[in-house]
């Protein structure tokens, strides 16, 4: 395969794990309007693990990060609920591992 084909195949992949963060960012805001939260600000980051070329991601994980005026329980509250409703991670966890392997709740 050449560098080109290979670098290519990365930008999708950084895309596709790229999008989910956005979209995870995106839900925190649509969960939050539905309680009545304020939010100030949200942070994801997101990885994924891949064997080999060309094969799926074997596990991808991401992480958030929440600025709000609620209790941190409340907070987290919303990151863990938005994670059992997020529909891109779900529909990734239809194939691969998806975990919310770390949370930041800040009360501001």
């Amino acid at each position: 395969m050449a560098d080109s084909e290979i670098q290519r195949e990365l930008s999708t992949a950084n895309a596709k794990i790229a999008a989910l963060a956005t979209c995870y960012c995106n839900d925190i805001y649509r969960e939050a309007a539905k309680r009545k939260i304020d939010i100030e600000s949200v942070e994801v980051e997101a990885e994924a693990e891949f064997e080999a070329e060309g094969e799926a991601a074997k596990a991808v994980s991401y992480r958030a990060r929440v600025k709000a005026r609620p209790s941190e329980d409340d907070i987290r509250a919303l990151i863990i609920h938005t994670d059992r409703v997020a529909e891109i991670q779900n529909t990734v966890r239809a194939s691969t591992p998806v975990l919310l392997n770390s949370i930041e709740a800040i009360t501001v």
